[in-house]
């Protein structure tokens, strides 16, 4: 077994996840140069970790042995969101993915088809004719919300209005509770984010508890019947599906597709795509190749084990890197390039080395209802005429609107810390 290149430094102040956190993109880089390696070792969230930033590494992590690597029971994922598909191990998550993956395949899907198609058509066809330049994002993202809300909570922009905005609003303060410091504080005329957050889930678990409980159509109608290990179980997953993290996500993608797709240089791919089902879905798997919505995932070794032939110690963190695992140049010629093309050439079949919602046995349950979503508002983008215009927004220079939860919280967290320290 072979030692990770790198050091994990010292407790505390040799933690990275500040620098990290600023420009993951180049953190990753500059240390893939530095040690000739795509896979490397640092302190991250004040525990020694292993990055990964190979297609190989991320199969042997996700696939092969993911038995051996577990998600981090104490993150704030548990703390938001309680034990669900997300953040249990073993058999436990075993159980709960078969109970729920029907839900999200075959006719439940097709039966969605027609309420997606529905949302899209209303929140997109004034993109187009308005006159004025439009954060695509924020519009992207209420397309999202609308489309979570309707099909896992049946409430319905169009009919319940105010309920509709109660829920989106305790949604978003829920997520930029996530992503604060875990700090529970209340004082007279002030709380925490991290407070505001707490209350909200509350807020959202009571309206949940009443859905579940006198509302008997659709999806929450059906969380009744499916073999889930306690009574708790059904709301904290309805709380995980409606939660801010999947419009955040599916908004994320949808703007790449815009600034890929968008102005005049682009009329050729706009028609082939619109044109060709076939074209179109290769344009989405180069959008989410390239600027993946989520930073990646985090895995705490069980045992001592190796990835790569680097040997990685029982309690270490192992972090996959999706943006660095997708231009790894021993899978993508010309990594850096937009090349739909390449999907039905060198890396035709090689779907299963993207990792934008995860890989292997605990891959998101919902992937194929995103590719649905995202198909029909692509759809839609191009009956409107949006994409004929210019882009009018700019990529973020980190790439990464979305970062784990429990990272960019225990951020703020450490560097409150250190300057205790100092």
């Amino acid at each position: 077994m072979t030692k990770l290149p790198g050091n994990a430094g010292v407790s505390l102040l040799g933690d990275k996840s500040l620098e990290f956190y600023r420009d993951p993109v180049s953190f990753c880089q500059q240390r893939i140069e530095k040690h000739r390696s795509r896979m490397f070792l640092c302190r991250l969230m004040n525990r020694p970790t292993a990055f990964i930033c190979s297609v190989q590494g991320m199969r042997e992590l996700l696939c092969e042995k993911s038995s051996l690597f577990l998600k981090d029971p104490t993150d704030l994922m548990t703390n938001m969101y309680g034990d669900t598909i997300v953040t249990t191990n073993g058999e436990e998550a075993c159980l709960l993915r078969l109970s729920l993956t029907s839900h999200f395949t075959g006719s439940c899907l097709g039966s969605w088809s027609d309420y997606i198609a529905s949302v899209c058509e209303r929140c997109l066809k004034d993109l187009s004719v308005s006159g004025q330049p439009e954060s695509v994002y924020t519009a992207f993202k209420s397309l999202g919300t609308e489309l979570v809300l309707g099909l896992f909570l049946n409430v319905r922009a169009e009919k319940q209005p105010e309920l509709f905005q109660e829920i989106s609003q305790l949604c978003t303060q829920h997520w930029h509770g996530l992503i604060s410091a875990p700090v529970n504080v209340k004082v007279p005329m002030w709380s925490s984010g991290f407070s505001i957050a707490l209350d909200a889930r509350n807020k959202l678990m009571d309206i949940i508890k009443d859905k579940l409980e006198n509302d008997k159509e659709g999806f929450v109608g059906s969380l009744g019947s499916l073999p889930l290990p306690d009574s708790s179980s059904a709301a904290q997953h309805l709380l995980l599906f409606i939660s801010a993290l999947i419009p955040k996500a599916l908004a994320s993608l949808l703007n790449s597709f815009t600034l890929a797709l968008g102005g005049n240089g682009q009329e050729k791919a706009r028609r082939q795509a619109a044109e060709d089902p076939d074209y179109l879905c290769r344009v989405l798997l180069e959008v989410q190749r390239l600027w993946p919505p989520f930073i990646g995932g985090r895995r705490i070794a069980d045992q001592d084990s190796t990835l790569m032939g680097f040997h990685v110690p029982k309690d270490f963190g192992v972090i996959y890197i999706s943006h660095a695992v997708h231009r790894d140049p021993e899978v993508f010629q010309e990594p850096d390039a937009f090349l739909p093309e390449r999907w039905s050439g060198r890396n035709e079949g090689h779907e299963h080395f993207l990792c934008s919602f995860g890989n292997g046995p605990r891959s998101c349950i919902g992937a194929k209802l995103t590719n649905v979503f995202l198909k029909m508002s692509s759809l839609h983008l191009f009956v409107s005429g949006c994409l004929h215009f210019p882009p009018v927004i700019r990529r973020r220079a980190a790439l990464f609107p979305l970062v784990t939860m429990e990272m960019r919280s225990t951020c703020k967290y450490l560097s409150t810390l250190a300057k205790a320290a100092r």
